[in-house]
């Protein structure tokens, strides 16, 4: 399959205003004619109207992150696009169209926390490529926090049924590790609600944490065991939660029940050891639809402010 949407880093392989001179219907004639295994509640036509129109998808949240025992005011941003990814090499392809045997049609989210700790900044980023049409997991997850201190940053590479797992990180005690992990990622939760929320598997179940939260609270890079369940909250809204008993984690994810079943919110709690809880919340403020990898001139800048940013 052709790709629709590639990044500033590669100006040279973009197709090039694809929108001005093939009309939707035949994108949508092209891509049914693809093959493809698809997962089950996936509409393609549906699904292919929406992100497969050149542009990427911008959540901003009001963020509360709690940290250091205090409640810190932030922003949260969710970034969602797809894109073809190379199922050997785990990263984003270049040129798709010719190694299409190795390409898969993926969504991908890259969200950052920015908020301040006293004196000094944090800024967190993670990013999940989860296929769209294969009902396999996702290949691959990166997580990074960088503050005053120093950073840390974790990848999760599927392959032969288990995450390859490494962690980087400026404490001597995590230095640096590499394991196996065979579970499922708890971010991809966020990619399977953006596919089909029934997508989602509920009922207990080995989970690894939030990337981002192991390294906040310093626990192991591991599976843990959790139960994740479903709420209906009214207002077509919907609820996904997950329980970790064991590391007293609990988080929601708050979202529409129709199509393309946007993130409204979610709440990350946290009971230490102590019995001390922590509690951070987002709430989105705003979203829009851009193509902000051809933005990156001052002219742009005032895109920000109608983010909310």
């Amino acid at each position: 399959m052709n790709t629709y949407h590639q990044n500033h880093r590669n100006p040279k392989s973009e197709i090039r205003n694809f929108k001005s001179f093939i009309p939707l219907f035949l994108i949508l004639a092209f891509l049914s004619s693809c093959s493809s295994s698809g997962r089950e509640g996936v509409e393609e036509e549906q699904f292919a109207k929406y992100w497969y129109q050149g542009k990427a998808e911008i959540n901003v949240f009001d963020l509360e992150q709690s940290r250091y025992g205090e409640v810190r005011s932030g922003k949260a941003v969710m970034i969602f696009v797809t894109e073809d990814f190379s199922k050997s090499k785990q990263v984003k392809l270049d040129n798709p169209q010719d190694r299409p045997s190795d390409a898969q049609k993926v969504i991908k989210l890259n969200m950052t926390r920015d908020f301040v700790t006293g004196v000094y900044p944090y800024h967190t980023m993670l990013s999940v490529f989860t296929p769209v049409h294969e009902e396999v997991p996702s290949p691959k997850l990166t997580a990074s926090v960088t503050e005053w201190c120093g950073q840390s940053f974790s990848q999760l590479n599927f392959k032969s049924g288990k995450y390859n797992a490494k962690l980087f990180s400026y404490f001597e005690s995590e230095g640096d590790f590499e394991s196996k992990i065979d579970a499922k990622a708890e971010e991809e939760l966020f990619n399977l609600i953006r596919l089909n929320p029934d997508l989602v598997p509920m009922g207990n179940i080995n989970l690894i944490p939030s990337l981002i939260f192991q390294r906040f609270a310093h626990i192991p890079l591991k599976a843990e065991q959790a139960t994740i369940s479903k709420k209906d909250l009214g207002s077509n809204q919907s609820e996904i939660e997950v329980v970790y008993s064991e590391i007293g984690r609990k988080i929601f994810i708050r979202y529409q029940q129709f199509f393309p079943f946007e993130i409204l919110g979610f709440t990350e709690t946290w009971t230490k050891p102590d019995g001390k809880q922590e509690v951070t919340t987002a709430t989105r403020t705003n979203m829009q639809l851009l193509e902000y990898w051809k933005q990156n001139e001052k002219v742009y800048e005032p895109l920000r402010k109608d983010l909310g940013l």
